[in-house]
């Protein structure tokens, strides 16, 4: 994959997607909120939202997604936006979500790609589904927090730190910590961009400085957090136990993508990812960082679709 140009203007995305989703039922009795973009007739793929996130995140322009082909699906994961909440989830579960919008939309094969928080989700989908997910991408994803061999919290943001070293003593002080972020957010929901702003590496500045960019991260962290911390309270769960599933199983064709100056997501968890997932492409982008994977969108799904 060729380096990119920031110089794109992030023609890459808008806003898109609407308030009142399509909702899939699950075979558990749950409801997922689903958009669907692009191309009807188009290659599908799956686009895994961040941490916190929600199916309204940034994704290419509907009119590029057309002509790409593609016909790019995302949803709420358990306990976002308008999702319900799956209490003790594993990241292992992502994939049983996938299968279920996959199954109510008609799609029987689909690449799948995975942003931030939505790496791991992505990466059950490669071990996990291997006759249906057809090609992976992980942008900016994490490893594990139980790697052997992976200092897990070298170069991350302090506050990701203590969201995860929160995980590890106590659910409870977890749980407090982002309720009281969450409401923060929700009565003003460019507060999370302002509270990330300190620990902003320069190239994360040059991209979140875009407005339109702010405006689809605002509009993407109020959708989540919309009703409770749930899902962010999960998903941060989730990483610290077992994910349910082996890397070394992964056979599907793989791509880890991370921007060498991230202090979200560090690189050294790609890195570590690489060394146990066999059919792993790895590209590591110097002077790019966490949310540089942006503006990267459709050079990604055209390597997904191939």
């Amino acid at each position: 994959m060729r380096p990119y140009s920031a110089s794109t203007s992030y023609l890459a995305v808008e806003i898109r997607g609407t308030l009142v989703p399509r909702i899939v039922r699950t075979g558990d009795g749950r409801d997922l909120a689903v958009e669907v973009r692009g191309h009807p007739l188009g290659k599908p793929v799956f686009l895994l939202h961040g941490t916190p996130g929600s199916r309204l995140g940034p994704v290419p322009r509907s009119g590029l997604l057309y002509r790409l082909g593609v016909r790019l699906i995302t949803f709420d994961r358990p306990g976002y936006g308008r999702s319900d909440r799956l209490p003790g989830r594993r990241v292992a579960d992502a994939a049983a979500d996938v299968v279920a919008v996959a199954d109510e939309l008609g799609v029987d094969a689909f690449a799948v790609v995975g942003r931030s928080g939505g790496g791991p989700h992505a990466l059950a989908c490669a071990a996990l589904l291997p006759d249906r997910a057809t090609r992976v991408a992980v942008l900016v994803g994490l490893a594990p927090r139980t790697a052997r061999d992976l200092d897990w919290y070298a170069g991350m943001a302090g506050s990701n730190v203590r969201e995860h070293v929160r995980a590890e003593a106590a659910r409870q002080s977890l749980a407090a910590g982002l309720e009281h972020r969450s409401r923060q957010i929700r009565e003003n929901p460019a507060a999370l961009i302002a509270q990330l702003d300190p620990e902003l590496a320069e190239p994360d500045r040059k991209v979140v400085a875009d407005a339109g960019i702010r405006a689809i991260l605002v509009r993407n962290y109020a959708e989540a957090l919309r009703l409770s911390a749930h899902g962010w309270i999960d998903d941060t769960l989730a990483f610290g136990k077992g994910w349910g599933f082996g890397l070394s199983r992964i056979s599907v064709p793989v791509l880890l993508w991370h921007g060498e100056d991230d202090v979200f997501s560090p690189v050294e968890h790609t890195r570590w990812l690489a060394e146990r997932i066999p059919s792993a492409t790895v590209v590591i982008q110097p002077g790019a960082a966490h949310f540089d994977a942006l503006p990267l969108l459709p050079e990604v799904l055209c390597w997904a679709i191939r």
